[in-house]
């Protein structure tokens, strides 16, 4: 292709923000798997076995997508190839700063996002327009309608569009730059209304200006990926913190006066009695974010410098329902599988609060969800819908507790069932007994290890033998912040640091015998944090004979995870380590949660 990286360099700065690959004339109108063999490395044989699913139970599915659902291929490879069998351009990225906003305003954001097509400027009589199906030419017809001009398609992976759209529609509310000028204190009870549907803050036109700092908070949170939103009031003013990638960060400090305004806000969106100050509350909000469903649980605490306030948020259209993208290695995977798959047994999964646990169960489920199979859970509270699958959050209010909501459910024939967390004795005894009745038991404990979890059974009271018949495996879990790819900074590892983080010889050679591992840096992209996003490390323990004959001496943890060990399990430091390898995050991330292996 041309634009080759000694022409991209010679690019100027805002244009190389948006690389544009054209295709060689050879390639162009070659059939699609021909064209894949020569750009991205695709094997006959794995062509073939495409086509023949093609052909067969895929019928009337594109060869693309099979390739990608088969991860023969990746998303961005099979658009290239499109892009050059069509003879389109082909976009790297989209250069925001060269979009035409007249251009963006007459295309509705929720048609951009639901056909991903953006308009990205004028070019002689026609209109760029970035697509990610460029054979969807209803799309391109509408926005055609919209803008008053024929369209010219260039291809861009799904992702490069989506996240321009929520930019550039980020850029039309520009409330940002004035949020703080002017404010001032206004009676917020006026504001106080309940709608069953959501609207879109970005659509919103409320002039109060707490009401427009409220919402600039929420939608500049969703923006920059934080998981949390601390409003914490001090002696002189307000500090506002995001949690993003595990990490808090202060995006604002807001004049003290308007505490009780903000407050108020606040909780009158999450249905919180506003004049209730002196005790702590707990509410929930649904908003919608530049088209995203977005659940907020909030959760206000007195202090003695006025209500602290905390917004965790679910970025619903943002959850990774997939085991194999939110860190497992393949082996690992094909363990995970075996496990999830069962007709009985109790599978756990550990680790501390905000370790990724709720994640990897609803993955879990994701996966195994089908029509045949009736599944349960019960969970407090309820965060991510899932289609099909009978969901209950506990009320202790009317005393629907894990252990009721368990004992119910065992008259409802499930076959799975998913159980947000064993806390005490009688969960844990009902949750045995399930599994020992022919039912396939998931659910959480707080333990630091994988082996941990089998005494934390034993100190709350369940006999050994107990947990020996019915437990089948154990996950213990941790997050690690990935490495930023635009500005990661390649070095070379003392032996000193590679003994510390447990980088072994072996390790090294399962990571290909890489020459350097990677440091964070800081970039605009991070926003000078040298990480993008969170991955997880495991240590998958099963429960074989052996490891059944510890338990039933009541042998402790350290010794289960020896003989564990023994038998291939990989501990939670070693998969980190593994990870430092392959350059996907650091060794300060992989020591900084697993301080534990060390002792």
């Amino acid at each position: 292709m041309s634009g080759g990286p000694a022409e991209t360099l010679a690019l100027a700065p805002s244009e190389r923000t948006a690389v544009v690959a054209r295709a060689p004339a050879r390639l162009s109108g070659r059939r699609l798997g021909e064209i894949l063999a020569e750009v991205a490395g695709l094997a006959p044989e794995r062509l073939e076995e495409a086509l023949a699913a093609q052909r067969g139970e895929a019928a009337g599915q594109r060869l693309g997508e099979i390739l990608v659902r088969h991860k023969v291929v990746g998303e961005a490879d099979v658009l290239r190839a499109l892009a050059i069998q069509l003879d389109l351009p082909y976009l790297e990225r989209i250069d925001l700063e060269r979009l035409d906003p007249e251009l963006v305003k007459r295309v509705p954001i929720n048609f951009a996002k639901q056909a991903r097509v953006l308009p990205l400027g004028r070019e002689g009589g026609a209109v760029r327009l970035a697509v990610v199906d460029p054979l969807d030419t209803a799309a391109q017809d509408s926005v055609s309608v919209l803008v008053g001009a024929p369209v010219a398609p260039e291809v861009a992976t799904g992702q490069v569009v989506l996240d321009a759209i929520n930019m550039a529609y980020d850029r039309a509310a520009d409330e940002h730059d004035t949020i703080m000028q002017g404010l001032e204190s206004e009676d917020l009870e006026s504001v106080a209304h309940e709608l069953e549907e959501p609207a879109d803050l970005l659509d919103a036109d409320d002039e109060a200006p707490i009401i427009r700092l409220v919402n600039s908070l929420l939608f500049r949170a969703v923006k920059e990926r934080a998981s949390d939103i601390h409003i914490n009031p001090e002696e002189k003013d307000i500090s506002v913190r995001y949690r993003i990638d595990g990490v808090l960060r202060e995006v604002i400090r807001a004049p003290k006066r308007f505490q009780a305004s903000i407050a108020s806000r606040i909780k009158i969106m999450g249905g919180l009695n506003i004049a209730e100050k002196r005790l702590p509350q707990d509410g929930r909000i649904r908003i919608k974010i530049a088209g995203k469903d977005v659940d907020v649980r909030l959760s206000t605490v007195p202090t003695n410098h006025g209500e602290r306030i905390v917004m965790r948020l679910l970025d619903k259209s943002n959850v990774i329902l997939d085991l194999a993208e939110i860190g497992f290695e393949p082996w690992q995977l094909k363990i995970m599988d075996g496990l999830v798959t069962r007709a009985h047994g109790i599978v756990l999964v550990t680790g501390p609060t905000g370790s990724g646990k709720t994640t990897t169960l609803y993955a879990a489920l994701a996966k195994i969800n089908s029509p045949d199979l009736n599944i349960l859970t019960i969970e407090d509270p309820v965060e991510i819908p899932l289609k099909g699958v009978g969901q209950v959050q506990v009320n202790p209010k009317i005393e629907l507790t894990f252990a009721g909501g368990l004992r119910s459910f065992l008259r409802q024939d499930p076959d799975v069932i998913m159980v947000g967390e064993i806390r005490d004795l009688e969960t844990a005894e009902i949750a045995i007994q399930a599994s020992l009745t022919g039912h396939l038991v998931l659910s959480t404990v707080h333990t630091n290890d994988a082996a941990g979890a089998i005494t934390r059974l034993v100190d709350m009271g369940v006999q050994p033998f107990l947990v020996a018949s019915s437990l089948v495996g154990v996950l213990a879990q941790r997050l690690v912040r990935v490495l930023c790819p635009e500005c990661r900074k390649p070095y070379l590892p003392t032996r000193e640091e590679r003994d510390q983080v447990g980088l072994s010889d072996e390790i090294w050679a399962q990571a290909g015998n890489p020459s350097v591992i990677y440091k964070s840096a800081g970039c605009p992209a991070c926003q000078q944090t040298g990480y993008m996003g969170r991955t997880g490390i495991y240590e998958l323990m099963l429960v074989d004979d052996d490891i059944r004959q510890l338990i039933l001496k009541n042998t402790d943890s350290s010794t289960i995870k020896h003989a564990a060990a023994s038998r291939g399990m990989l501990s939670l430091m070693a998969h980190g380590a593994y990870k430092v390898a392959r350059g996907i995050t650091t060794v300060a991330e992989v020591l900084s949660v697993t301080a534990e292996d060390l002792h």
